[in-house]
């Protein structure tokens, strides 16, 4: 008898959104590893599902993946859910679904929504490549870092982060990215679905305000979109001032040739030749 483990997507808010092979898989599957019991215990009640199940989540996954996979091998038909939406997003499932591939456990990933796909369709945004980077980091000087090494990502940028923290969030990234424009997405497929886009320092600025009059609910996606021209013009810009900066240095050194100065320029301020030499004759002018 072959086992089998499923990774059932379940609805990010909507009822509507449960897929009929994730129902399938649910009902037909000896035991249900969840992320949150109370969550998934209640979806499987609304569905008329009565598979036991069992807790899966951050703390206890390292001792439970074992455990499945175990059960997978032996040639049970289990079935792991996340609290909404695709697991191994983000979540525990990304360990388990590794433990089993590993140990050779089939595993059947079944399609269904996730927060990330829908936000970036529903901001917009036209870049046609996108970047998820997970939970948005929490300390200050990890968010600088992680925005810092995508600022030239030609790529739609997307992160989760809870109505707590969007705030301080988009503050950073308005800091970081000032003239980009930003969506936050907030109760995907609930009732109260809401996606507010405009340039990162209004966004950043509305949910501020929000935050400190307790009006944040429900879980967000926060959505960056590409460079712009005007980004790229104004780190241009800033890039020939660094390059005027250190050419005047070097050539005050006055042991460096203009080539070898005009090469300096192009590799660490990414100039093309002609402009780093113009720079270079300016400097020293």
């Amino acid at each position: 008898m072959s086992g089998v483990l499923y990774i059932c997507p379940t609805p990010l808010g909507n009822l509507g959104d449960m897929t009929q092979r994730s129902l399938d898989a649910l009902r037909a599957a000896s035991v249900v590893y969840a992320e949150d019991t109370r969550v998934t215990g209640k979806l499987l009640s609304l569905f008329d599902i009565h598979t036991s199940v069992q807790r899966c989540d951050e703390a206890s996954i390292q001792a439970r993946a074992g455990e499945v996979v175990e059960r997978v091998l032996a040639g049970e038909t289990v079935a792991y859910c996340s609290d909404a939406g695709m697991p191994g997003v983000s979540d525990p499932g990304q360990r388990l679904i590794a433990a089993a591939r590993e140990a050779g456990a089939p595993v059947e990933v079944l399609p269904g929504g996730t927060a990330v796909a829908t936000a970036y369709v529903a901001s917009g945004f036209t870049c046609p490549r996108f970047y998820f980077g997970g939970f948005f980091p929490r300390k200050e000087g990890e968010r600088e870092r992680v925005l810092q090494g995508l600022a030239t990502l030609d790529a739609v940028l997307l992160f989760y982060e809870s109505p707590r923290r969007a705030g301080e969030a988009l503050q950073a990234i308005a800091h970081a990215f000032p003239h980009r424009r930003v969506a936050l997405c907030r109760e995907l497929t609930k009732a109260h679905e809401e996606v507010l886009v405009d340039i990162a320092p209004q966004v950043a600025q509305e949910i501020v305000r929000r935050t400190q009059e307790g009006e944040m609910r429900g879980e967000c996606v926060i959505v960056i979109d590409a460079p712009n021209d005007e980004e790229r013009a104004d780190a241009h810009a800033n890039a020939a001032q660094d390059a005027a900066s250190r050419a005047a240095e070097l050539l005050a050194e006055g042991t460096h040739t203009r080539k070898d100065i005009t090469k300096a320029l192009q590799s660490e301020y990414g100039l093309k030749r002609n402009e780093a030499y113009a720079i270079v004759l300016e400097a020293g002018a």
